[in-house]
């Protein structure tokens, strides 16, 4: 029996053979919720299929008695005020949806006197069926880590009573974080069976002030009566469930920010900037960070800029004379001893410090392998015969390794000798366990680049890796996000679901490490964090590096998911993550961002507030940010951004930006036609924008539902609200 608190032992006493009166109840797909006012409690108690009991306290008074002022019932649900000695509380509770058991609460406090708060219990207990003294069984398969979104996905498991996402909107909590100084990290967790979110602790003697309404709780549980049978199963309610929660949440509205003026600051601060650049074995380098000096050239960051430096080229077409510096130094990480690229130059490799495991001469940290050929695959299938070179004659080494770790890569080891230096990422936890997607997608390049199929037999030998690894498959953010890629392409080549669903555990994987909630306490009033993604599944910030790379992996997702039956939720999430970067991204570049946010202390090189290089780390809103270094490895975000948003329209003297991800372009004279990705329910801006000092010409903007209507804006522009799904039509004369 698990052990439980006095909250929760009441829990369990209350609602198990007793015959307790309701103030409302309600049936929705099989299940039952009842409201109950108890002495101190208001409760909310959700009958699932087979018993299971799911107890939710939206109002909570210690030591004292809540008393119903007024109820006032409408169509999808009710209003309650209560009083009682703390002050003035308000409970609303909504039905969202008439056809899904989905459930918000939202709960406020208006104080008689000022308010500290040192302790406050979870507001979510469950417990077996009403009429036995059996105990309720379940998992908790994903909650809260730091401040990320306030989640958590659970598995009703005895008696078998589906699963539920308990999710709290932090966004309505940032009043009481504000006043009170706490941060609204790690608020949703507990253990079976007392779960969901406590408010935190007002240990620094900040209180909730006096006879301000303020939200303690807007809380939202949807349900599924579903038991997931296995991994697969559970990556797809789990992103099911987020979508039927995110359908309804309040989001935060996005701002233009004019990416082709922040790409030009980026480029002439990348190419100019002493601090980017290296001078050793008679070549430039990129450095990893801005003036970081002491660390050899890596060949990551060098593929990891010259990329999306390509893609920005490739819609452009003007002269960026990064790229050739950036090539000419290419061939030196060509190892002919190893046959293979590797990741420090070799020339330089003995000048590594050594303070940590990896920065030894020999030892590869497992993705820092596959992630350069990736990118010279992707150059290779451009036809860049240097790249092509590098990639081919790298991969038998690649196989190799791959091989001798049977597809289960460690965190480090040494390239000569293949030792492993270091087996797991913490003691139990495997290693780089996402490795293996990453793999795949290089082998899948390597295939379409060479027409072998033992290349794409080694992309299957390593997607049987990914089996059996659920919610930890995730490593890394990036290569993840590839991992879901070629598990996307490998479906599409063979038809086999087994992929397709592989695709679906490394997207839950990247969506239960995202921010969905705007943080505007502390230093982070200055910029957006809604929709943010983590890069490690520990990591206590978020990186651009990484989240350009996911942004990039996305859109290449949602190419492959052309003409696929895709999970619904896929095309919900995915849009409109790629619409939140682009509004977010423009605050990891210093000069957008206050100068005190910015930390003195800097792991790697230096931060220069002025160059317009991103930082790799925005942290809690209460931290200072930029304590990693500012990386010039995540340079490519405006890179990449640019050419994937911005359509220019050949001939004219105007191109379209969208905020949602677009496809098959058609243009003829006159006229312009696309497809705009994502969801029907959702909506997303487009800007027609002039790019001379001419005025646009007359336009019209259709799509199957007719006309639509736009406005103009600053300097002569146009801008439309469009939806997604849909195919949009411009004309002009």
């Amino acid at each position: 029996m698990s052990a439980l608190s006095p909250w929760g032992a009441a829990v369990r006493e209350l609602f198990h053979g007793q015959d307790l009166p309701s103030r409302f109840s309600r049936e929705i797909a099989g299940y039952t919720f009842r409201l109950h006012h108890l002495n101190n409690a208001i409760w909310i108690a959700v009958t699932c299929p087979l018993g299971t009991q799911v107890i939710l306290r939206p109002a909570y008074v210690p030591n004292g008695y809540l008393e119903i002022h007024r109820v006032l019932k409408d169509e999808t649900g009710l209003t309650l005020t209560l009083r009682c000695h703390l002050g003035k509380y308000q409970v609303k509770i909504d039905f969202p949806d008439p056809q899904k058991p989905l459930i918000r609460y939202t709960t406020t406090l208006r104080p008689s006197a000022p308010l500290l708060l040192p302790f406050w219990p979870r507001d979510m207990v469950i417990t077996g069926p009403d009429d036995s003294d059996r105990q309720a069984k379940g998992r908790v398969l994903v909650s809260q880590v730091g401040t990320r979104s306030g989640l958590q996905y659970i598995t009703l498991d005895e008696p078998a009573s589906g699963a539920l996402l308990y999710f709290q909107n932090l966004t309505a909590l940032n009043d009481y974080a504000g006043e009170t100084e706490t941060s609204l990290g790690n608020t949703v967790g507990g253990s079976w069976p007392e779960l969901g979110f406590a408010l935190p602790p007002t240990l620094k003697g900040k209180p909730i002030p006096a006879h301000q309404e303020i939200v303690l709780s807007d809380a939202y549980i949807a349900f599924s009566p579903n038991l997931p049978e296995d991994e697969p199963e559970q990556a797809k309610q789990f992103l099911t469930l987020l979508a039927d929660v995110y359908l309804h949440l309040p989001r935060p509205e996005t701002q233009y920010y004019a990416w082709p003026d922040m790409v030009d600051k980026g480029l002439h601060d990348l190419e100019f900037s002493h601090g980017c650049w290296s001078h050793g074995a008679g070549q430039d380098y990129l450095n990893a960070y801005v003036a970081d000096y002491e660390t050899p050239p890596e060949l990551m960051v060098q593929m990891a800029v010259l990329m999306p430096l390509v893609d920005y080229y490739d819609w452009n077409q003007a002269d960026l004379p990064a790229i050739r510096k950036i090539q000419n130094g290419l061939d030196a990480f060509y190892n002919k001893k190893l046959k293979t690229v590797v990741r420090f130059l070799p020339e330089l490799a003995n000048e590594l410090s050594g303070e940590e495991e990896q920065l030894k001469p020999g030892v590869m940290d497992a993705w820092y392998l596959h992630h350069p050929l990736l990118n010279l695959g992707r150059m290779a299938l451009r036809g860049d015969r240097q790249c092509k070179k590098l990639f081919l004659d790298s991969l038998d080494f690649t196989i190799k390794v791959a091989r001798h770790f049977n597809y289960e890569w460690p965190v480090f080891y040494h390239m000569e000798t293949l030792e492993v230096v270091k087996a797991e990422t913490k003691p139990g936890k495997g290693g780089e366990k996402d490795v293996a997607g990453l793999y795949a997608l290089v082998m899948l390049h390597a295939w379409q680049l060479t027409k072998q199929n033992k290349y794409l037999l080694e992309a299957k030998r390593a997607a049987k890796s990914l089996r059996d690894k659920g919610f930890d498959l995730f490593y890394q953010a990036n290569n993840t996000a590839f991992g879901a890629n070629a598990m996307l392409w490998l479906y599409k080549e063979t038809k086999d679901r087994q992929y397709l669903d592989l695709a679906y555990v490394c997207l839950a994987g990247i969506f239960k490490n995202m921010q969905l909630w705007e943080c505007k306490y502390g230093y982070a009033k200055h910029y957006p964090t809604f929709f943010a993604m983590f890069p490690l599944n520990d990591a206590p910030y978020t990186a651009a590096y990484e989240e350009q790379e996911v942004f990039a992996a996305f859109h290449n997702l949602l190419l492959y998911a052309d003409g696929e039956d895709i999970l619904p939720a896929v095309n919900i999430l995915v849009p409109e993550f790629l619409k939140y970067v682009v509004n977010r991204a423009p605050f990891y570049y210093p000069p957008n961002l206050p100068r005190e946010m910015l930390s003195d202390k800097v792991k790697t090189g230096q931060v220069d507030p002025k160059l317009w290089i991103a930082i790799e780390d925005i942290h809690d809103g209460w931290e200072q940010s930029g304590t990693v270094g500012q990386e010039v490895y995540g340079a490519g975000v405006a890179f990449g951004i640019i050419p994937r948003h911005y359509y220019r329209v050949p001939g004219e003297d105007f191109m379209v930006y969208v905020e949602y991800p677009t496809s098959g372009h058609q243009h003829r004279k006159g006229q312009l036609g696309f497809n705009v990705k994502g969801d029907e329910r959702f909506s997303c801006r487009m800007r027609i924008l002039k790019t001379s000092k001419k005025a646009l010409p007359k336009l019209t903007v259709k799509s199957k539902a007719g006309k639509i209507s736009g406005k103009k804006i600053k300097d002569g522009h146009l801008e439309y609200i469009i939806t997604g799904n849909s195919f949009l039509q411009i004309n002009w004369s």
